[in-house]
């Protein structure tokens, strides 16, 4: 992989667009977008399925998702007509889980709740971002705080690629109108107070003045909120 700063460079000056078509070119069949069907990724979905930009789509299935959300990847599918890869939890992690802690064990401690984020999410993004080198994803800089001191390229050590964030200036007044725009379709849960949709069991909307995302793991204390996708 070249100098970060090398790639910032090319991309300079570049539309959101043409920074994708850009690295799909550079990194053929080594570039990989993940979505969870939210507005940011709804949006990134439809700038590469309708540009036809080369970039694998896949998203975490960990089989606690919300009917809405089920919906919406049903929908996405029926109008783009491309495909998007679903990578499951690995039967034996997650039955030994079960098998011995029970199906709710994450709201008895944080260990437990990360060791259900691991089996339902890290392992699988693992094996999803094997064998890449960008790893396109929706995060935008105003979603919490720890990502304000993150920019839309970035080295992921723990996964040992690049991550390309290409909607990460816009607000979500600007994610919110370019879905409107283009009549995108959407997650009607994010009309109901929920700005961060994950596992159903772990989501919960979010109240006047709340955080972003203490509607995620809402039983925790504030500093412990993130699952390990984004790590810093």
């Amino acid at each position: 992989m070249e100098n970060l700063e090398e790639i910032k460079v090319a991309l300079a000056g570049l539309s959101t667009i043409d920074k994708l078509k850009f690295l799909a070119d550079k990194y053929a069949d080594r570039i990989i977008f993940s979505t969870s069907f939210g507005w940011e990724d709804q949006a990134i979905t439809h700038l590469i399925f309708s540009n036809n930009i080369p970039i694998k789509v896949f998203t975490l299935e960990t089989g606690r998702l919300f009917p809405e959300t089920y919906y919406v990847w049903n929908r996405t599918l029926e109008i783009y007509n491309k495909p998007i890869h679903a990578y499951y939890p690995q039967n034996e992690l997650l039955q030994d889980m079960v098998n011995t802690k029970g199906p709710s064990s994450f709201y008895e401690s944080v260990e437990n709740r990360k060791e259900c984020c691991y089996i339902r999410k890290i392992e699988p993004l693992k094996r999803a971002l094997k064998g890449n080198e960008i790893w396109v994803t929706g995060i935008r800089a105003d979603q919490s705080a720890n990502r304000e001191d993150m920019h839309d390229l970035e080295w992921d050590e723990g996964n040992q690629l690049v991550k390309f964030h290409p909607i990460f200036d816009w607000t979500l007044d600007d994610v919110k109108a370019y879905i409107k725009e283009n009549n995108i379709v959407y997650n009607t849960l994010h009309d109901k107070g929920f700005p961060s949709i994950g596992c159903a069991p772990c989501t919960r909307a979010v109240q006047p003045g709340e955080d972003f995302r203490a509607g995620r793991w809402w039983w925790e204390d504030q500093s412990k909120k993130e699952c390990g996708l984004h790590a810093t």
